[in-house]
């Protein structure tokens, strides 16, 4: 019976290193093959954006990625400085409309495929989030750190950002628990769909997306009981 378990967990450890082994090659073939092809179209969104709202050019954040560890992001720049005298506060009136423009198409994500050949992020897997969050979630909700973030994931073809938050958790720890090279495969396909329709790219009533707060506790949660 020992033996029989042994080699249980012996097959299984193979599977999943063959897994891995598949997955890290279909990020670098795919990242190098995107960031090819767009090239041309991602040098003209740079000078647009440098035009548009002059340098940096490109956003550059810490987010949360494998095992909760920081490391930084790189998107291009759709939004103007926070500039209260100009009326530049919120994400509504900071967004111009070549950021939106950029959002929408996803075209702003393309310098986020260099943390992809880094190895920091995977095409698939739940999008990296700020580092300030990483306290507010849930134990269940932190299993999102289990794998690496990923570009796009189960939450981005599910709804994006139109997903409320327990949503767009939920669905990224299905993917901790469901991945697979056909489940990657899969949701790069419905990816190109969302992207071409556009679909989701920001929260009912924001121009982005609302800042994740984990649920507030009862008004009595800390009252002794009668």
């Amino acid at each position: 019976m020992a033996a029989r378990d042994a080699s249980r967990a012996g097959g299984g450890r193979v599977r999943a290193a063959l897994r891995d082994g598949a997955k890290r090659a279909l990020d670098v073939t795919g990242a190098t093959l995107v960031l090819v092809v767009t090239a041309p179209l991602l040098a003209a969104s740079a000078a647009a954006v440098a035009v548009d709202l002059g340098r940096p050019v490109v956003f550059r954040q810490r987010r949360a990625g494998l095992h909760g560890s920081p490391f930084t992001l790189a998107k291009l720049r759709t939004m103007r400085e926070v500039d209260p005298s100009r009326g530049h506060e919120t994400d509504a009136e900071r967004l111009t409309r070549l950021g939106a423009l950029l959002r929408s198409t996803s075209i702003d994500e393309l310098p986020g495929l260099v943390a992809v050949l880094r190895g920091d992020m995977s095409l698939v897997g739940p999008r990296p989030l700020p580092v300030r969050y990483l306290d507010r979630y849930s134990p269940e909700q932190a299993r999102r750190h289990d794998v690496r973030p990923g570009v796009t994931g189960l939450a981005q073809v599910g709804g994006r950002n139109a997903l409320d938050w327990p949503e767009r958790l939920a669905l990224d720890v299905a993917y901790v628990d469901g991945r697979s090279t056909r489940l990657d495969l899969l949701v790069l396909a419905r990816t190109v769909g969302v992207v071409l329709g556009r679909r989701g790219t920001a929260q009912h009533g924001q121009a982005t997306s609302a800042e994740f707060l984990p649920p507030k506790p009862p008004a009595d949660a800390h009252q002794e009981p009668a």
